[in-house]
């Protein structure tokens, strides 16, 4: 019998190390592979956590890793979902991160953590899908979508048999319940942003009208708040046939850096051009008469020293439009609008068209992968939102259902987005 230290076991690794090398820091640790062979495995990045982050994400992408790793039916559901953060740090996510890290820690780890990863049944799901469920359908789907990624993690990385989530009752919306801005709510909001603080009493600099000028925007375009704030002049093409945008960013809030721009909007899918109704078109034309800079990268709306605009600031003052609107207690948020345009665009043409212009990925697959590209942009909803939304004689034959239940074929699609601000 040879002494010595017990071999490593297949698809585990020993002691992670951590060196600078300039301005990079290198983890180092050796894995025995599937062979049986002892290798060096390394990952850089600009700061420790990363490096380290970036190490593991590559040892779990050697082939052969499984149970002999970082995770098996013994380890604790906590284990799982720190390593899932580690993970999620390494892909390229806009604000979403700070959503599902938020709603993990505050609702789904409290439920688990003291569970190994074998003890959790799809019984043990269920249950907590129900309870979740008799809070709000959104808590539930959004509780469900983090431990599908949770144990969709675990099962790549052979550390559990089956995704305990999958056999799961599927998640409902009730009908009837809103998701989108009725005509009355629209206009009931422009007016209040029309004369929020502008009373002979108001103290203080008047408002400049850009949060009032952004939920126009959105209105006729459908975008999520961040990929609004994130157009800049370079993104306008302006010509006989209409104004059209492209989405190629969005704005994310970084900690010590406040609102920055990110040169990717949320998903791959989001990445789009889209023609913008007239109302809407008048709006960002306006604005771009107003900019003083010929600067092309500048961000359409932006705060005094030219940098973009804070979400959380424009989501305060709409939540003060809602005040004056009297509609504060509705529930309604910014993503409504997105929802608004979902709802008019889907019953106007098809749910495919509205999951192209709202950059969802439901089509991407076909598009990317079969049909050669159409740099075309359809104009076709566009002018459906303009002839739906407008502010002077809207047509509003979209938006004539009993009870909201034919609202649910039309939106289902948006379900299916990663976890995103409200």
């Amino acid at each position: 019998m040879n002494g010595g230290r017990p071999r490593t076991l297949i698809g585990s690794y020993g002691t992670i190390s951590v060196t600078r090398r300039g301005a990079s820091y290198v983890a180092l640790a050796r894995i025995r592979d599937a062979d049986g062979r002892l290798r060096r495995v390394t990952g850089a990045a600009r700061t420790e956590s990363a490096a380290r982050a970036r190490l593991k994400e590559r040892l779990l992408e050697r082939p052969g890793f499984g149970s002999g790793g970082l995770l098996d039916l013994s380890s604790s559901f906590r284990d799982l979902a720190d390593l899932w953060l580690e993970d999620l740090e390494m892909r390229e996510l806009s604000d979403g991160k700070n959503n599902y890290r938020d709603d993990l820690r505050l609702r789904v780890r409290p439920q688990f953590e003291h569970f190994s990863l074998g003890e959790i049944t799809t019984g043990r799901v269920e249950w907590f899908l129900r309870s979740e469920r008799a809070v709000s359908f959104s808590r539930a789907h959004h509780s469900r979508t983090i431990l599908n990624q949770l144990f969709g993690f675990a099962l790549r990385h052979d550390a559990i048999p089956r995704n305990p989530v999958q056999g799961t009752s599927p998640l409902r919306r009730p009908k009837g319940e809103r998701q989108a801005l009725t005509v009355e709510q629209i206009n009931a909001i422009r007016d209040a942003a029309g004369r929020w603080r502008t009373g002979p009493d108001v103290k203080g600099p008047k408002p400049d009208g850009q949060v009032r000028d952004i939920i126009e925007v959105l209105l006729g375009t459908a975008l999520r708040i961040g990929e609004c704030l994130a157009l800049r002049v370079c993104d306008v093409e302006d010509g006989p046939t209409g104004m059209t945008i492209s989405v190629t960013g969005t704005v994310v809030l970084r900690t010590g850096s406040g609102a920055v721009r990110q040169d990717h909007p949320k998903t791959e899918h989001s990445i789009r051009r889209i023609a913008v109704p007239d109302f809407a078109a008048d709006v960002v034309r306006a604005r771009l008469a107003g900019i003083l800079t010929t600067d092309p990268e500048r961000t359409i709306f932006a705060n005094r020293a030219g940098n973009p605009l804070s979400p959380f600031n424009v989501r305060r003052t709409f939540r003060a439009f809602l005040e004056l609107a009297d509609l504060a207690g509705e529930g309604i948020t910014l993503r409504w609008y997105r929802r608004t345009g979902a709802t008019v665009i889907a019953r106007g043409a098809s749910a495919d068209a509205a999951a192209t212009f709202l950059g969802h990925g439901s089509t991407a697959i076909t598009e990317g992968h079969y049909i050669e590209p159409d740099r075309s942009v359809d104009r076709g909803p566009a002018g459906l939102l303009e002839r739906t939304l407008r502010r002077v004689n809207p047509d509003t034959s979209l938006f004539s259902t009993d009870d909201g239940a034919g609202d649910d074929s039309a939106l289902d699609f948006l379900d299916e987005e990663d976890i995103e601000a409200a």
